[in-house]
């Protein structure tokens, strides 16, 4: 029985362990390379923390290992198949979980350059090799009018193109980065729709006269985006917003600025009270969950847009009360 006991105890069971993961300070750097950087324009000097927070995951758990998590109140055993789905390889997974962090780092920009008052701009996203704009445009370019009509949105452009024939010369003015430039393209033939085409692939979004770039490495989904667009704001905005207060936190963002919920909040806020937050910005939607055993001491501080959390690190850095959960 004590053998039957001691091999059972080493039985892989069907759970994985959650716990509290690492943090990243948005406004630092991961093995020497900054999270987020800024080119075209020198970024401000930065003196707190803006951290985002993780949640890390033990997978292939034994009997022994799994009992140990369910007592343990800084962990949480769930069925794996809630983490990895049963349908999808692991690859896979950590693929989708890398596309939302690709989104949550667009969005994170957008929000970020709509607070700052950049404007949206059509800009051009691709080149192809053999395109009639390829001496012309580059990827990042602002397109900012075609033979003198403003460019104000995708659906000008189409229409100014539509109602040329291919082959015609059009004149296109367009930014790069802060310098203002005028090319001539010879558009080539539309390939599902009638009139003309530049022959580039094109996004609309905000555009500012510098470029931002987010790395960090072995983290996915799209929770950092709150945080990663308060680093950005930080670096490229007018305020430094924690002034060298700890604050970290959680959350989707939207380009719009809307803040959503995420999994695993209890265990990010426990984290960030380990390593000595001053306050823990959560998702308003996930406060319920945060106050369940809620670290003693952490400000758990409600928000629901990037305005909210705004608000209440100009209040941290007052030394007033944001609004709590």
């Amino acid at each position: 029985m004590i053998a039957l006991a001691a091999g059972g105890s080493m039985l892989p069971v069907p759970y994985v362990a959650l716990g509290p993961g690492p943090t990243y300070n948005t406004l630092g750097s991961i093995d020497g390379r900054q999270i987020i950087t800024v080119t075209g324009r020198a970024p401000n000097p930065s003196t707190g923390n803006l951290s985002l927070t993780t949640v890390a995951v033990s997978d292939r758990l034994e009997l022994l290992r799994a009992l140990e998590g369910w007592v343990d109140s800084e962990e949480s055993v769930v069925p794996r198949e809630e983490v990895y789905p049963p349908d999808q390889t692991d690859e896979e997974i950590d693929e989708a979980n890398r596309e939302d962090f690709l989104v949550s780092q667009n969005s994170a920009e957008a929000a970020a350059l709509g607070e700052l008052g950049y404007p949206l701009k059509v800009v051009v996203v691709e080149v192809p090799d053999g395109s009639p704009s390829q001496d012309v445009l580059r990827p990042l370019d602002a397109i900012e009018a075609v033979n003198g009509t403003v460019i104000d949105d995708p659906d000008a452009l189409l229409a100014i193109l539509e109602g040329l024939d291919p082959g015609a010369d059009v004149t296109v003015e367009y930014s790069r980065g802060e310098d203002s430039r005028t090319g001539t393209v010879t558009t080539t033939q539309a390939e599902d729709r009638d009139g003309a085409a530049l022959g580039v692939a094109i996004s609309y979004e905000r555009k500012a006269p510098f470029d931002v770039e987010i790395s960090v490495a072995n983290v996915g989904g799209p929770s950092a985006g709150l945080m990663l667009t308060l680093g950005i704001l930080d670096l490229v905005g007018d305020t430094d917003l924690v002034e060298g207060l700890f604050v970290a936190g959680t959350g989707t963002i939207t380009a719009d600025g809307d803040v959503g919920p995420i999994g695993g909040v209890r265990l990010k806020t426990i984290a960030a009270s380990d390593l000595g937050a001053d306050a823990f910005l959560v998702p308003e939607q996930n406060c319920a969950e945060a106050l369940e055993n809620a670290p003693e001491g952490l400000p758990l501080v409600a928000v629901s847009t990037l305005d909210d959390a705004l608000d209440a690190l100009e209040d941290l850095r007052e030394g007033s009360t944001p609004a709590l959960c």
